[in-house]
């Protein structure tokens, strides 16, 4: 019959003794009672035998009753009566027989009490192991060959859900239905050949859940080498195990991100350059801008210490480089000399930024230019700085998209340009006219005085002095309108607002007399000049101040006023407004009239006021509209611009 399972003392709580195990109780009784009759027979009968031998038997009942002092007791008052008994019945050596069984006795006694006292020390220290197994976290079992349990810890109660009881007498991987990964039989013959095995097992919980354990054999023998138990420790790593091969599916998601993005990503290490941002001295009052302004010699070298550990299939198209192809290990490859969001990312990350982002232009193997956007994310930790991500989009056919809208934008404010002078064509005419009248008049005077005799030089010279004065201002009017007209404009410059809006106002001189409109000029005196495109802007001022005049040609009572302010907005924009004192704009067609092709005029295109916004805002500044409430010169409407004063802001 299979052995009882061991149930080992809790350190947590006293043990409970086995039942009939009483210390001085019953057992105690007996082993004296037993003695007392063995003395009694011995030293009072004439029975002739060694029957102190009995006295063994007392010893092994106050070892069940008693402890290692109890057992001592026990043994010197049976060799004390043996002793006592023999020297009652027996005198000194009266007989050979009587002594030798006296001397068999007490050996005997004295063997069997080494004998318990040693089975209990064994005892204990098995105790103390199995109370020792049962701290531990893991489940524990002992098992014989043929896979009945033999103990069966606290741990495995919890992990298993059976109890001690309930286990005893049944096979141990029939009750779990343990699944071998590797064979049963082999694992069997590992056992056998090595005395130990490891590996991982699926069992089943009493709840029927399954748990993934690793589990550790070792085969004991006994002095023959036959097989005699197996010490099965578990470890319960289902969570481990789970929690791996959700990193194992998270690292699958990220190698398929990685390598199928239409984003280019880059894998860097920019160890070296945070060690070297976190060496630069920032108590001698140099920021650390001015510092690598002062020393680019140290921004080559850290471009050149971000190394690229991993690059994927969308990086290596936009540099041009095979699908096989190793991508260069450095970034110092892919940037152009003067490349400068390099410098901003370091001072990104001297901030303890988490995220930089911006506009550049890197380099293809084939020494193309390529231009990008790009965001760089840095670690929030200091140790994770061997994993920078960058990604990287193409935006080369954006920027082809952007130039052919450029470029359409500017044929089209060139073809609004010609609409506005087509609407000024009368007053174009009658400010060429008048040079060329002048020229002609005067031409005729000096003809007059050259043929009268003598011939008066002195009026002949005034007279060509004005025709050649003539002739010089006909000459600005049509380069005034040429340069207007012109379809590529000049690159942007510093302009002189005042001397900007002079020009302007001459082309439309004509059309404020001929509409009885007074000019009101009001710049402001610590206006500094803006920088931008001379033709673009005096397109947007010309086509204001054109819809001004044309929106005062019904008011009647009251003075036509065209007023021009110019005046610092802020410490980086100049306001320029131009308003009119006509009728306004109705509140409907404010919220629309910047969309293209609205017009409130019969013979409109409404693309006037769309064009002049995109222009405004190219430079990088806004257009909007006033009403009433935003002028204080009565009724009419108000436009407001603005201008940066900075070329950074403008372009």
């Amino acid at each position: 019959m299979d052995a009882p399972v061991v149930a080992a003392p809790s350190p947590f709580r006293p043990a409970a003794p086995p039942e009939g195990r009483r210390p001085g109780g019953i057992l105690g009784i007996v082993a004296l009672g037993l003695a007392l009759v063995i003395f009694l027979v011995d030293a009072f009968t004439p029975l002739e035998g060694a029957v102190a031998v009995l006295y063994v038997v007392v010893v092994l009942i106050a070892a069940r009753a008693f402890q290692r002092n109890g057992v001592i007791l026990t043994a010197s008052g049976c060799l004390i009566l043996t002793a006592v008994a023999y020297f009652l019945s027996h005198r000194l050596f009266d007989s050979d027989s009587a002594l030798l069984r006296a001397l068999v006795s007490l050996a005997a006694i004295a063997i069997s009490a080494l004998l318990v006292l040693r089975n209990q020390s064994a005892a204990r220290i098995l105790a103390e192991q199995a109370e020792l197994l049962e701290l531990t976290h893991d489940p524990i079992f002992v098992r014989t060959p043929t896979d009945t349990v033999t103990f069966w810890n606290r741990a495995a109660e919890d992990l298993y859900g059976w109890r001690r009881d309930e286990v005893r007498g049944r096979n141990v991987h029939v009750l779990l239905r343990t699944a071998f990964p590797d064979g049963e039989a082999a694992i069997r013959d590992a056992l056998m050949r090595n005395g130990r095995w490891e590996g991982e097992l699926v069992q089943t919980v009493r709840s029927g859940a399954r748990v993934v354990v690793e589990s550790r054999w070792s085969l004991q023998r006994n002095a023959d080498g036959q097989p005699l138990a197996v010490l099965e420790t578990n470890t319960d790593i289902t969570e481990r195990k789970r929690a791996h091969a959700a990193l194992a599916e998270s690292e699958r998601r990220y190698r398929t991100i990685f390598d199928t993005a239409r984003v280019a990503i880059l894998q860097q290490d920019w160890r070296q350059v945070k060690a070297v941002i976190d060496a630069v001295p920032r108590d001698s009052g140099m920021s650390l801008g001015t510092y690598l302004d002062d020393h680019p010699e140290v921004v080559r070298d850290l471009r050149r210490s971000v190394t690229i550990v991993d690059a994927n299939a969308e990086l290596r198209r936009l540099i041009g480089a095979d699908t096989g192809a190793a991508a260069p290990q450095s970034l110092d490859a892919f940037l152009f000399e003067d490349e400068p969001t390099f410098v901003e990312s370091l001072l990104a990350l001297a901030r303890g930024e988490t995220f930089f982002e911006g506009e550049t232009v890197i380099r293809s193997l084939s020494g193309e230019r390529v231009p990008i956007l790009f965001g760089i994310t840095f670690p929030s930790h200091a140790d994770g700085f061997e994993c920078v991500l960058v990604f990287a989009l193409d935006i080369t056919e954006r920027k082809q998209a952007q130039e052919a809208l450029l470029a359409l934008q500017s044929e089209l404010a060139h073809t609004a340009r010609v609409t506005t002078l087509g609407e000024l064509t009368a007053s174009i005419a009658h400010e060429v006219n008048q040079p060329l009248a002048a020229i002609v008049t005067n031409g005729e005077a000096a003809l007059r005085w050259l043929k009268r005799s003598p011939p008066d030089l002195g009026e002949v010279s005034a007279a060509v002095t004005r025709v050649v004065a003539s002739g010089t201002r006909a000459g600005e009017i049509v380069s005034r309108i040429r340069t207007f007209l012109a379809k590529a404009p000049p690159p942007r410059d510093w302009l002189d607002l005042r001397e900007m809006i002079g020009e302007a106002v001459l082309l439309v001189e004509r059309e404020m007399v001929r509409h009885d409109v007074r000019l009101v000029r009001d710049v402001a005196a610590d206006v500094t000049p803006v920088h931008g495109d001379r033709v673009q802007l005096q397109q947007v001022l010309i086509n204001l101040m054109v819809n001004a005049i044309q929106a005062m040609a019904t008011v009647i009572g009251r003075p036509r006023l065209l007023i021009i302010r110019v005046a610092p907005d802020g410490t980086e924009h100049v306001r320029v407004t131009v308003a009119d004192s006509g009728g306004g704009i109705a509140a409907e067609a404010v919220e629309r009239i910047f969309q293209p092709f609205f017009t409130t005029k019969a013979d409109g295109m409404g693309m006037g006021l769309a064009i002049c916004r995109s222009i405004v805002e190219a430079h990088g500044g806004r257009l909007w509209i006033g009403g009433h409430h935003d002028r204080d010169d009565g009724p009419g409407a108000a436009f407001h611009f603005t201008i940066p004063m900075t070329a950074e802001r403008g372009s």
